[in-house]
């Protein structure tokens, strides 16, 4: 898991939408935090306002109607309900009538108890007095039978009837001295909010998703974008290892990714004259130590002493012999050759040509791999023909995986002692008699694979044979 973790968060991209995700969300949440408490605040106010003027207007009608006689009752409410003048529906009522409340908040609360303090302050009497919020299609008038939303529009309680939004009801009831209760039901002026705001609406959260993936999505382009001349770079630094005559790099990107292309173009360009010079110094010292091994050998010719003549040969044949080691390393590793995709099966299958009842192979691997092909073939060739000459059968594995290319070679031969495995690829270093050979195939092809950036281990099977063990970066 976290290795997964550390692969799909290991690019600068990836890092960069994180930090701006975290970034975002931060600031989102604090700056709503700030604005809903703000908010809050303020329709808090404007509620406990309305909610004031509302009950002095309750106090004033609530006064009107104690002293008002029982007689005229019916022609003042009458009068209400057709020529209006008032924000109630007013019932007088013989008994108390029930009331369905709205789930309790901290701010409805907070409002009944200013509108009981409001009417009671401007009555001057502390008889019992009910205050209380309903859903609209849940409360009675009248009676405790009939519906609100029932009653006839003549009535005159159409006013609180708001279908859009069906904002609670506030009903005041209170007890007059003829032992009637008179119905007070209105709607608070707006905003209607007594309900407690959440932090953060789901329309918010649906908002503030569109708007960052929107964010992220021109930020993701916009890196994407800048990074290429970066890989563009680390793609040419991955293969400068394995082809120093690569072309310089194009300066382009951002200033800082401009000046460490510069740095490398011109590191590139000294390491390339590097190594020109020393292998022309090297071929040169090479080629010219040819003409005086010859002058010391046709003098040595000269000698009367048998005995001399032949030591004198035999150290030349020593020198000689270093000397065409030497220019054969330069050869074989042939630092000028190009890069290109290589299909392994293919090479494999020209390696093993006739030899197909001695080599057997087991492949795990369709993509290409990019690098040096003759460089390689001769690396292979000389792995399996050791194989092949030493432990007459070979089983050759190849396994691609996402960062390596792993070649396997396997031989049923007696192996080499585990005091031998540390020098085996020293040159000139030979485990076997036989007079083919300088001792330099296995430094070679260590050489080869370490420039193609990878590296080659050898070891004893625990059922017997050699294992030559290539692991290669994969180029992508």
């Amino acid at each position: 898991m976290i290795a997964y973790f550390q692969k799909l968060f290991g690019s600068l991209i990836s890092r960069v939408l994180v930090l701006t995700i975290v970034a975002l969300v931060a600031a989102e949440s604090l700056t709503s935090f700030f604005w809903m408490s703000q908010f809050k605040n303020t329709e808090r106010k404007v509620v406990i306002t309305n909610a004031q003027n509302l009950a002095k207007t309750a106090a004033t009608t609530i006064s009107f109607f104690q002293r008002l006689p029982d007689r005229d009752l019916p022609v003042m409410l009458e009068q209400l309900r057709v020529l209006g003048g008032s924000p109630f529906f007013i019932s007088v009522n013989k008994k108390e009538i029930k009331v369905q409340p709205i789930p309790d908040t901290r701010l409805k609360d907070e409002v009944l108890s200013e509108i009981k303090e409001t009417v009671y302050d401007h009555i001057g009497d502390k008889r019992k007095l009910l205050a209380e919020f309903s859903d609209p299609d849940d409360l009675h008038a009248i009676n405790n039978n009939v519906l609100l939303k029932y009653l006839s529009p003549a009535l005159g309680a159409s006013h609180l009837i708001v279908p859009s939004i069906k904002p609670p009801i506030l009903v005041l009831q209170m007890k007059l001295d003829n032992d009637k209760w008179l119905y007070l039901a209105a709607l608070l002026p707006p905003p209607y909010l007594l309900d407690d705001l959440v932090f953060i609406s789901p329309a918010q959260v649906v908002s503030i998703f569109v708007i960052k993936l929107i964010l992220l999505g021109l930020i993701y382009l916009a890196f994407h974008w800048l990074m290429t001349p970066l890989r563009n770079l680390a793609a040419a630094a991955g293969e400068f290892s394995i082809d120093f005559s690569k072309p310089p790099i194009e300066e382009q990107g951002t200033s800082e990714i401009i000046a460490a292309t510069r740095a490398f173009n011109h590191l590139q360009e000294k390491l390339q004259r590097y190594i020109d010079d020393r292998e022309v110094l090297f071929r040169s010292v090479s080629h010219d130590l040819k003409t005086p091994i010859t002058r010391l050998r046709l003098r040595a010719e000269l000698l009367d002493d048998e005995k001399q003549t032949d030591a004198f040969n035999v150290d030349l044949d020593d020198l000689e012999m270093l000397v065409k080691a030497a220019l054969q390393i330069v050869k074989e590793t042939d630092i000028h050759e190009d890069i290109e995709e290589i299909n392994l099966r293919q090479l494999l299958l020209q390696i093993v040509g006739t030899q197909g009842d001695k080599i057997t192979l087991h492949l795990d691997s369709k993509r290409p791999y990019r690098g040096k092909y003759y460089a390689l073939k001769r690396c292979l060739s000389n792995l399996i023909d050791n194989g092949v000459k030493y432990g007459e059968k070979v089983d050759v594995y190849v396994k691609d995986s996402a960062n390596s290319l792993i070649i396997t070679i396997q031989d049923q031969g007696p192996g080499i002692k585990e005091s031998e495995l540390g020098s085996i690829f020293t040159p000139y270093v030979r485990l076997h008699d036989d007079s083919k050979g300088h001792g330099l195939g296995l430094g070679i092809a260590k050489n080869i694979i370490q420039a193609h950036g990878g590296d080659i281990r050898l070891f004893n099977h625990l059922k017997g044979g050699l294992v030559v063990c290539i692991v290669l970066p994969n180029s992508e």
